[in-house]
């Protein structure tokens, strides 16, 4: 597979069998992460890198890639509600193309508007502390936006006769 940004369409027609993908939440500070399962059909929570240089946070999580054999990075891209993009959606692009060049893996874009939210207020609704939300928010919403896609990608595969 060539690093490259994909689409919904490219990325399922390249993963092969139980190859897993990980999803991104792209904070200043930190980048949440979560991991499908071998079917791709199942998000969880993973980690949350503390953000220091590009290099250093793209050696760590190429690391967590080749450990859990990841085929694809699924990177949260933050539109502003109205569907434009600011800054934060161009960071997130650099980051791509970077991270996809440093790699050698693909990644694609799932639209994260109001995953944080939908998960600090489910966080909430669970009557989960300030302290611990804090901890696990970046985690979950990576989760929220890499369930997404997966759930894309598998009605893709369904409706084009592929397996996903």
């Amino acid at each position: 597979m060539t690093a490259a940004l994909l689409d919904f369409d490219e990325l399922a027609q390249s993963l092969g069998a139980r190859q897993r993908l990980i999803g991104a939440d792209l904070g200043s500070k930190t980048i949440g992460l979560a991991l499908s399962d071998v079917e791709r059909r199942i998000a969880t929570p993973l980690a949350t890198i503390r953000r220091t240089k590009f290099t250093k946070d793209a050696e760590r999580l190429i690391e967590l890639m080749d450990r859990f054999e990841v085929a694809a990075l699924v990177i949260g891209l933050p539109l502003n509600m109205d569907g434009s993009e600011g800054k934060s959606a161009q960071s997130a692009r650099a980051f791509a193309r970077q991270f996809s060049a440093l790699s050698g893996r693909p990644c694609l874009f799932w639209d994260e508007r109001l995953s944080t939210v939908a998960v600090t207020r489910s966080l909430i609704e669970l009557d989960v502390s300030r302290s611990k939300r804090a901890k696990v928010v970046d985690q979950m919403a990576a989760a929220y936006i890499l369930q997404g896609a997966l759930d894309r990608l598998n009605r893709l595969g369904r409706t084009q006769g592929r397996a996903c």
